[in-house]
């Protein structure tokens, strides 16, 4: 017998949906206010923020606000309107994808409006049923959508492992063999939760006898790895290999949007078959010529790069020092492993926040396993070493209330 479909979802509310009451406006959903930077506001006092994706410090940055400003002043936020098929292409447009594709060493890029939706659709264009997905399990949840849309056969490798990689391509192989299909690898440059890069190196020595084609999503490592940021292909040494790279202007450059680049018939055949830009309004003006000013500053500005990193391994040896799990995060993002549960960690973001004025991400089940706590902090050029400082000092003092079960005693009164 069918059951009204609203009474399964207020009764299963999801993993997370479920702590809601709890946690919606402070955990989850949170609101900062302020200008971006490395200190803002929220709950009424002034914090240390490590949960903006601004690297370069793009966003309030004197010279980008003034193009934003003006580029909005002359077009304002719907020129130009309508798809770009239709009537939503201008030269600018055309001059962004030109130098996007030559800032990343590839023969032609397109635009697309957010790199979510862009992924998804990206996948999807890119396969049919004959083809076989071969992709890493760690990879962001816009490319598990993309996959999810796949008819055709797709194999997960356990996460920058190449036993687990080869055993799955030797599958794809395989299939495709009797399908006569082709195969596409996915990876991530740089994994989002961890920090670690993807195995991209390895992975393309794999090409010539297995025949695939790959596509990686470089949305961290674009501005932040490689000469002048130009993404982890070019720090690994395989920009090359790489078939479709992907990258967002919603990190490294402060913006949005984002861009797929690689060979020219390969992203004409996307500019025509990705239904998500094929059925969707245009990137707007403002964004465009915003875009072109961050790009620039990528190009002429290297010390943004080098005051990022100069951050960053302050950040990580500070407290690798005091003896914090990072991981084998070899990226700018860093992730502080700690164990507990989830009310733990509520209460431990709840002192972190409000008694030492510390705001990061907290990152939980399901997103990574039952028992492990990941604090991320996004190091940016904006930082300080007092901010640095302030944080390893939070970070010792939470850590011994975590062990000593303090927060577990604050999680059960607060529960």
């Amino acid at each position: 017998m069918a059951i009204d479909l609203f009474d399964r979802i207020i009764k299963d509310k999801g993993p997370l949906g479920k702590w809601a009451k709890q946690a919606e406006g402070y955990y989850v959903f949170p609101k900062l206010e302020g200008p971006i930077s490395n200190r803002m506001s929220f709950n009424g006092k002034k914090v240390v923020t490590w949960s903006i994706n601004d690297y370069l410090g793009l966003a309030n940055h004197p010279e980008v606000l003034k193009v934003d400003g003006e580029a909005a002043a002359e077009h304002g936020m719907a020129y130009p309107m309508g798809a770009r098929m239709m009537s939503g292409h201008t030269k600018f447009h055309e001059q962004l994808e030109v130098e996007c594709a030559e800032f990343v060493e590839k023969d032609a890029a397109y635009l697309v409006n957010f790199g979510y939706q862009g992924m998804v659709s990206a996948i999807d264009a890119l396969v049919s049923k004959d083809d076989i997905i071969v992709y890493d399990m760690d990879t962001h949840a816009c490319i598990i959508d993309g996959v999810r849309l796949h008819s055709g056969k797709r194999f997960v490798y356990r996460h920058n492992d190449m036993e687990s990689f080869e055993k799955n391509i030797k599958r794809a192989k395989r299939m495709a063999d009797k399908t006569g299909g082709g195969i596409l690898v996915i990876s991530e440059g740089v994994f989002g939760m961890r920090g670690e890069q993807g195995r991209l190196k390895e992975i393309v020595s794999f090409k010539e006898e297995y025949n695939f084609r790959l596509l990686v999503d470089d949305a961290h490592g674009f501005g932040t790895l490689g000469v002048d940021g130009k993404g982890t292909g070019v720090e690994q040494g395989i920009q090359d290999e790489i078939d479709v790279y992907f990258a967002t202007f919603a990190k490294s450059m402060a913006g949005i949007g984002a861009f797929f680049a690689g060979n020219k018939d390969v992203i004409q055949f996307l500019q025509y078959n990705m239904r998500s830009q094929m059925f969707a309004k245009s990137l707007p003006m403002a964004m465009v010529k915003g875009a072109l000013k961050r790009l620039d500053m990528l190009r002429t500005m290297p010390e943004l790069k080098a005051k990022l990193w100069e951050n960053t391994n302050a950040l990580q040896s500070g407290l690798r020092e005091a003896g914090f799990d990072l991981g084998t995060t070899q990226t700018c993002i860093t992730p502080v492993f700690l164990k507990g549960d989830i009310p733990e960690a509520m209460a431990m973001v709840n002192d972190l926040r409000e008694n030492h004025g510390i705001f990061c991400s907290i990152v939980v089940y399901p997103v990574i396993p039952k028992g492990l706590i990941i604090l991320r902090l996004i190091p940016t050029t904006t930082h300080t070493q007092e901010d640095i400082d302030e944080t390893i000092t939070a970070f010792s003092a939470i850590r011994e209330l975590l062990e000593n079960g303090t927060y577990k005693k604050v999680a059960a009164s607060m529960m």
